[in-house]
Formats: C-alpha cells, structure tokens, sequence
C-alpha cells in the first residue's frame, strides 16, 4: 500500500515553527517511502480562517520545499460532514446533549470534589422526547457527542510504541456544536477515509483524542491509519513555546534573513538522536530520516542553534546558489566578493554592509597618520591582486619594523573601520588601489 500522509494547517493564523515540523516529519517520512503528501486546509471555521492566511501557509511552505502531491479545503465539504453525522446518528452514537457551559463546569466540579475524574456522566441519554422538547422551547439547542464504546483502544505508535487510550476514562467527544458547526474530529475523519490517508503523524498533544478517533473511524467503515505522535516543542529553557510562536512564525524568520534549510535542518533533528547540524539540501533529510530516533522527551527549540546553522549554511553555499539573491539586494561584486565575505555572514543580507564597506565611502579610523603615510608609500604598484596584502605587509614590516597587530590593525582600521572581518588578502583587491589610497589619506 503507497503511504499517504496528510498536512493539515488552519487558515486562522501564521504558519510558525511548531506547524512546520510536523509537516516536516509527514513530508521526509512520505518521501522517504515513495508516498503522497496531502495539504489539507482546514478551514470549518468560516468566522477566522482567511484566505490571506491560506495564502501564506501555501507560499510559506513552497518556500520551505515542503511540497504537495494532493490538496483540498474542507469548507467545500460540508455536504459529507453532514452525511456521516446523519450516519452516526441512525446508528445511536451521535446524541444531542443540552447542558450549557456553566452547567458543565459545575459538574466537573463536583466530581473533582468527590476525587473523581471529571468525566461526562451521559445524563443526556437519559433524556425523554418531552424534556428535549422542553428544552427547545427554552430556546436551547444541543451539541452532539459521540458515544464511546467503554474499551481500550490500542495501536502500536510509530512513535511511541504499543499504546492504549481506555476509552471509559473518557467524556464523549462533541462532534457538533451548539450552533451547527462542526469540531475538527469529525470532519477530520471523514476526509482521512475518502482520502484514503494511511498514516498520521502529529503532536503528542493528540493522543488521547486517536483513541476516540479510532472508534469513530470503525463506525463510519473506514479503517484506522497508523499513527505517530511525536513529543512536543519546548523552548531552549524546556519551558512551553506555544506563548512565542508569534514570534516564529516562518514569514517572520523569513523576513529576519533565515534560511529555509536552516529552519529544516534544526527541525528535522531535535528531538532525535542525531546530532544537529547544518544540511544545504533536504534529500540529506530524507535519506537519514527514522521513526526509530524520535525521542519521547520534549524538542528544545533554541533560536541561537537556529541562528547558528543559517550561518553554517551560508558558509557552505557556492556563489552560483546566492547571485540571484546577492543582485536583488543590490551586493553582487561577483564571485570573488562572495568568497571573501561568505565567512563572516549570519545572514545573506549582511553582505550588503560588506558591499557599502567595499564601494564606500568609509568612515576609516587612523590611528597613526605617519604610518597611515608609509603605509600609502609601500602599497604594491599595479592592479592589486590576492598576493598583494602579503607583499605589502612584507615591505612595510621591513621598513617600520612593526609586526603582528601593530602592523595589521591599523591597516584594516584605515581601510574598513571594522576591527574584524573578511581575510585582508581578499578584501584588498576588491577595494581597489585608489579607494585604498584614498582611505590612507583619512
């Protein structure tokens, strides 16, 4: 049987790292084994979702190279929704059930008080066709959950390995709400089934609502996908992330200069027993990816680590694979001006300080104007070249008699105002003799 897995992000909200892995993880296992991704928009909120937000978690994803084979929102199947309801309903497993919400918290409640797990007592099955009636005249109207079997529902986790989920430990799950909308369990399995998904691979967060799931798949005739739950994000201190998710989202990081592999590569391996490193292409990804590395602890997400792989990943790209990007932010010198300046970047929009620092002008720093001056006396005649700053250096050290910082410093201070930077020998030529000469003057 081919793997179809499925992807499944609400329009209500910017995609942010915690979306991504499990994308991610659907997408290396997928291709991993010759299967097809779904991206399944899941939008039966018609008051939140958006399409500007659909848009963005579609170009944020084709961004990653996080690609689909199949797609499909569910607002535009509300006509099955509504059948398997009906189905579920002829057959005494969906039932309407009037509480409010006020009348709910008070049980619970009480059942904490009497040290019991507060779990929905089913009064609503008791309910006679009058004091339905009644109730509807009250103007009530009811949600309507599904009836749980009682038993343990087990399956061996690609994740977690052989795990029960004791049904009778559960309240019935809404599937409908008051108003007629539905909640994400039913339509969720109903379009696993017609979509025929073989696995589902989220958030550990989901596991006791599988168990229900489960027992909601064999009731509508569909068989059950195998299921991998995987531990959660944590921040770098193991505290909860979900408060800082604003602050990843992937168009953001975008926007702040990270790499998408850079996102990719830091995703794809915390958490697992691999070490974290920087990978320039996701086939690597693909090729290493197994369920048997996850780890049940919780993911850190550290945006340093993050911070550190993009530069890693910059210092590894070839000029060819950044020109087109150099140019549209105006910082292409060419390929020589790559190589000098790739070893200093955090981000690829620093090379645009280093292109200014090239054209100039420069606010130079001269510490020593006599030095500033033989320095200007022993510069190499001719075109400068890679072997100049060498030369230079040379015929000034043999004419000061300075050497090592003494010598170096004030010439890079002269020349970039920076203390620190790209290799003096490739910089050199791209500065060029007459703003070197021009920046020894002060």
């Amino acid at each position: 049987m081919t793997t179809k897995v499925r992807f499944a992000p609400s329009p209500t909200g910017k995609l942010h790292v915690g979306n991504v892995r499990t994308a991610l993880t659907n997408v290396l296992y997928a291709r991993q084994t010759g299967g097809i991704v779904v991206l399944r928009i899941d939008d039966t909120d018609l008051e939140r979702s958006t399409k500007a937000y659909e848009d963005g978690i579609r170009r944020d994803l084709e961004w990653l190279g996080l690609n689909w084979d199949e797609t499909f929102s569910q607002s535009d199947r509300f006509a099955s929704y509504d059948a398997a309801a009906e189905k579920l309903k002829a057959m005494g497993l969906l039932y309407p059930a009037y509480e409010t919400e006020d009348e709910l918290d008070r049980k619970r409640k009480i059942q904490r008080a009497q040290g019991k797990p507060p779990v929905y007592d089913r009064a609503a099955l008791d309910l006679t066709e009058a004091q339905k009636a009644a109730y509807e005249a009250e103007g009530r109207k009811p949600h309507w959950r599904f009836k749980l079997s009682g038993n343990p529902v087990s399956w061996n986790d690609l994740v977690r390995g052989e795990t029960t989920i004791d049904t009778a430990s559960l309240s019935d799950p809404i599937l409908i709400r008051e108003d007629g909308s539905y909640l994400y369990t039913l339509p969720s399995v109903v379009d696993d089934i017609e979509a025929g998904i073989t696995t589902i691979i989220r958030g550990e967060d989901h596991t006791t609502n599988s168990g229900a799931q489960i027992e909601i798949f064999h009731a509508l005739g569909g068989k059950a996908p195998e299921f991998g739950h995987q531990a959660l994000l944590v921040g770098a201190d193991g505290g909860k992330l979900s408060k800082r998710l604003g602050t990843l989202a992937i168009s953001d990081l975008r926007e702040e200069g990270i790499e998408a592999m850079a996102i990719l590569s830091l995703l794809a391996k915390i958490g697992t027993s691999d070490p974290i490193e920087a990978f320039t292409d996701i086939q690597t990804l693909i090729d290493g990816f197994s369920f048997e590395k996850f780890s049940r602890a919780p993911a850190r997400f550290d945006p340093a680590e993050l911070q550190r792989i993009n530069a890693a990943i910059l210092h590894q790209l070839d000029y060819a694979q950044v020109k087109d990007r150099l140019q549209a932010m105006g910082a292409d010198d060419g390929e020589a001006f790559w190589h000098a300046v790739r070893p200093n970047l955090e981000k690829l929009s620093d090379a645009t300080e280093w292109h200014a620092l090239i054209a100039g002008p420069v606010e130079t720093v001269i510490e020593d104007a006599g030095y500033a001056a033989q320095a200007a006396e022993h510069l190499p005649a001719g075109e400068l070249t890679g072997a100049s700053w060498g030369e230079w250096t040379n015929a000034l050290k043999a004419a000061t008699g300075r050497k090592g910082k003494d010598l170096f410093l004030p010439l890079r201070l002269a020349l970039t105002g920076q203390r620190h930077g790209p290799d003096m020998s490739e910089l050199l030529p791209l500065i060029g003799r007459d703003r070197v000469l021009e920046r020894l003057k002060g």
